[in-house]
């Protein structure tokens, strides 16, 4: 069966060659740093540890992969690999074991509450990067549900966890649980991410489905919200966010699909129905008019800083650290930052262009 895929994708790969990338100049005389890119994906992705990954990335799908291109420009970046429908908890702990070399560690008092296995993969034979301190610092940047997961993960550098320190002994105790690591993180983007939730899942209560300790779970809009109350802002880090958006306003005040964006098929349908879709949460949270914008998945409302959290527009030439630096709506759809699925979109360009501005600061 692995051959069959192989095949598959390799015909594939052929079918859509990659993107040339030859046109990006690289101006370094800029660059104030030069830390690690870390790119994590979303729901249902993949990273550089997974074996489709080989074949067909998730950072430029059909287009080739993105990752490799930059780094053949000059950039370090580095695409992890989490678990594709974990919470975004289990997948900070695999993220943390990932730029450590560390066998990863979900906590005691965590996966005692949620009746899972402590421990995970080991990655002490091989880290995603060589080192990782307060000197030297990586940027982190999550496509869609990967917003959420390097969110969490600062928080838990920066100030640990009780739970996990109370019921832990000093010696058994993962550093992720620790805090005291604000400053090993230089800067954090999300992509698309549903920062605040998403109508994608409806307004149905998930207490009762039963989905506890997953990445649906964290997405829908009153867990979001618990979840960011959760995370703190840090004076020492960068944080930009870039919402996206493929639908427009009528005339007639409905919503529709751009006819200039070229939509892919896996969001369509999804998208269709949050462009119609207002209420009230269980929580008592109001969905209003100004959630009908969406990239297909991620309502553009929410893809920008977390409600509770201090926000600024971009403004490139004056960028500071301790508050949430929100970008121009991108126009694109949900996969348009991973370089779309079936129609290739050269997003090199973009990321080449953000990493120059994050490094210039």
């Amino acid at each position: 069966m692995t051959q069959i895929i192989s095949l598959f994708l390799t015909v594939i790969m052929f079918l859509f060659p990659a993107l040339n990338v030859s046109k990006i100049n690289v101006d370094k005389t800029q660059w104030k740093t030069d830390y690690d890119y870390v790119y994590v994906h979303g729901l249902s992705g993949w990273g550089s540890y997974d074996f489709q990954n080989n074949f067909l990335p998730y950072w430029g799908m059909f287009g080739g992969d993105m990752i490799k291109n930059l780094n053949a420009l000059g950039y370090k970046c580095h695409a992890a690999s989490v678990d594709p429908d974990g919470s975004a908890w289990d997948r900070a702990c695999e993220l943390y074991a990932q730029l450590t070399g560390t066998k990863t560690d979900y906590g005691k008092a965590h996966s005692e509450k949620y009746g899972h296995a402590r421990y995970g993969k080991d990655f002490s034979s091989k880290p995603l990067i060589e080192s990782w301190s307060s000197k030297d610092k990586i940027n982190l940047l999550g496509h869609s549900f990967g917003g959420a997961t390097v969110r969490l993960l600062a928080e838990l550098m920066a100030n640990g966890s009780e739970d996990e320190i109370a019921a832990t002994s000093p010696g058994d105790i993962s550093g992720l649980f620790t805090g005291g690591k604000a400053d090993w993180i230089y800067s954090i983007t999300t992509l698309a991410a549903p920062t605040n939730g998403t109508t994608a899942y409806g307004f149905a209560d998930p207490e009762p489905l039963g989905i506890y300790d997953t990445a649906a779970y964290d997405m829908y809009i009153d867990n979001a919200l618990a979840l960011n109350e959760r995370i703190s802002t840090q004076d020492c880090t960068y944080y930009f966010a870039v919402p996206c958006s493929a639908t427009v306003k009528n005339e007639d005040g409905t919503w529709s699909f751009d006819e200039n964006i070229n939509v892919e098929f896996p969001v369509r349908s999804t998208g269709e129905r949050m462009m119609n879709l207002t209420g009230t949460t269980p929580g008592g949270f109001v969905v209003d008019e100004t959630w009908l914008e969406s990239d297909g998945m991620v309502n553009t409302i929410s893809a920008g800083a977390p409600f509770n959290a201090p926000s600024t527009p971009l403004d490139k030439e004056n960028i500071r650290p301790g508050i949430w630096n929100v970008a121009e709506v991108y126009r694109g759809d949900h996969m348009a930052f991973c370089g779309d699925l079936f129609t290739p979109n050269n997003i090199r360009p973009f990321f080449a262009g953000w990493m120059d501005m994050i490094n210039s600061v």
